[in-house]
């Protein structure tokens, strides 16, 4: 079988493609997956550009989506045939948070899904939405689940709020879909004029380039007539979250998911207490959140956003590609 190995310390030219064994028989418990599709995330490029070290040839990529080829002793939740998606944290089946590192998370702390097939404990997976595409599955494990999380799980959303996404990512991407799912109004921000059009194609109701508005918090307290949001899901950091205490409403609240501007920095910690928001920092979810967000997703037709999809073979173009950041929504490997 095909399998992508990363040569530690990491970086795109240290991406190997080649030709292995495939797995053997699943054990207890276990289910061996076809694995034909896996989508890219910043995680996923913090690891195999180096920026997170990893194990040598570790195989990469937290997602996966597939089809079950056999099952193990001991399996009921699945049969042959079924159509199934990787989680992110494998032994977080549901209940408070309970693990602060990577060490467990495929494609960094254990092999992951580049590759086209694997053996896995069978609680590693959930079934796809029904009438998904592999490609479509493969975006849920990461992005998809950590929006759910942000806005339905921790923010509580409801019809009638008011949601601010940074940027056109795929966690931001996932995040404006759910919120126009549940009836909350969407405020979006992005650098490029033509993305900030597609932003309100897909329902953003108001679109702000944050570099002709570098501040643009005050920006959004004039769109909500002085009351700012109801939810922030914040990918930024340092960079963009004095901002994003500017938009928030009292007593709102600020998912803290990316640090893309950086990992320290000066925040007006005054401000937040004056508005009594709530600050809080999360990394995806749990199985069961995985599997309650994929019931929504049924009962609702939601489809995500692929900006582009590349073959295996052709993973360190992919990382290319989203390292450029012209995408909008996801970037998926179909194999």
């Amino acid at each position: 079988m095909q399998v992508v190995t990363l040569t530690a310390p990491g970086g795109l030219d240290k991406l190997k493609v080649q030709d292995v064994s495939p797995p053997g028989a699943p054990g207890l418990g276990e289910i061996r997956v076809r694995v034909h599709a896996s989508s890219l995330n910043f995680h996923d490029y913090g690891v195999v550009a180096g920026k997170m070290p990893t194990a040598d040839g570790r195989i990469p990529m937290s997602d996966g989506a597939g089809v079950v080829e056999e099952v193990g002793d001991g399996v009921s939740e699945f049969a042959v045939g079924d159509r199934v998606v990787s989680t992110f944290f494998p032994d977080w089946l549901e209940g408070p948070a309970r693990i602060a590192d990577f060490t467990t998370t495929p494609g960094d702390g254990v092999d992951g899904y580049a590759c086209e097939q694997v053996v896995r404990p069978a609680q590693w997976f959930t079934r796809q939405p029904k009438g998904y595409s592999h490609a479509e599955a493969a975006t849920l494990t990461t992005a998809g689940l950590t929006a759910w999380r942000a806005l339905v799980v921790d923010g509580g959303l409801k019809a009638g709020d008011t949601v601010l996404v940074l940027g056109s990512g795929g966690v931001s991407i996932f995040a404006l879909q759910f919120a126009r799912m549940m009836g909350a109004r969407v405020i979006a921000t992005s650098s490029s004029n033509e993305k900030l059009k597609q932003l309100r194609q897909l329902g953003a109701a108001h679109t702000i380039n944050y570099k002709e508005e570098p501040e643009w918090g005050k920006k959004v307290n004039a769109l909500t007539n002085g009351q700012g949001v109801d939810h922030i899901v914040e990918v930024g950091g340092p960079g963009t979250l004095p901002q994003s205490i500017e938009a928030i409403k009292i007593g709102g609240h600020i998912s803290l998911i990316g640090v893309l501007t950086g990992r320290q920095g000066d925040i007006p910690t005054a401000k937040l207490m004056a508005k009594q928001a709530r600050l809080q920092g999360l990394i995806v979810g749990s199985r069961r959140h995985q599997l309650e967000m994929i019931k929504a997703i049924e009962a609702t037709s939601m489809r995500p956003i692929i900006d582009r999809e590349f073959v295996l073979a052709d993973i360190a173009e992919a990382f290319r590609y989203q390292e450029a950041g012209k995408h909008l929504g996801k970037i998926c490997l179909t194999f």
